[in-house]
């Protein structure tokens, strides 16, 4: 259901979105474990689906929109979305792993993006400046908020450091 207000849960309903959330965590912990130069995205996606099904849940991404795996597996300068291979992670390389399981219901989502081996000096910056422009969003998700302060408060931290966002490929919900 699309809308343009943020509905507010209940204390049950947020529960069961932390205990999702929670599952989502650990399976990114397992994923990350294996995050190495010569792994395969086929391997990684193999593991979170076995470890999302053995705690009682289900992959998110799997069969929607007809997506094939568990995860979406996003290697050097795909943005988002793609799909696991049997090509190996090599040193240098960057990947990023979206995540999402569906627990009792609800639906947690998160994407963490992995340095293989050492990465150039451009590279380990965009990584800094990423992650500091996520804490300067996380500032601003505070009660009386809208989501469009996370929002401008990214993109202005971003932006003079010559970083852009893709907008049409950020701010979804979580949960039912």
């Amino acid at each position: 259901m699309a809308t343009d207000v943020i509905l507010l849960k209940t204390e049950e309903e947020i529960e069961l979105m932390r205990a999702a959330g929670q599952l989502l965590a650990r399976a990114h912990g397992e994923v990350a474990s294996l995050v190495r130069e010569g792994a395969t995205t086929r391997q990684l996606d193999h593991r979170a689906e076995e470890f999302i099904r053995d705690h009682g849940a289900t992959p998110s991404f799997k069969g929607l929109y007809g997506f094939p795996h568990s995860l979406c597996l996003s290697p050097n300068s795909v943005v988002v979305h793609g799909f696991a291979t049997d090509e190996s992670l090599r040193s240098g390389d960057i990947l990023t792993v979206d995540c999402g399981v569906f627990l009792n219901g609800y639906h947690a989502d998160s994407a963490y993006t992995y340095p293989i081996g050492e990465v150039a000096p451009e590279v380990q910056k965009l990584l800094e400046e990423t992650k500091a422009s996520l804490y300067k969003g996380i500032e601003q998700a505070v009660a009386g908020n809208r989501v469009g302060d996370i929002s401008y408060a990214i993109q202005n931290y971003v932006s003079p450091k010559g970083y852009g966002v893709v907008r049409e490929l950020v701010g979804h919900g979580v949960g039912a």
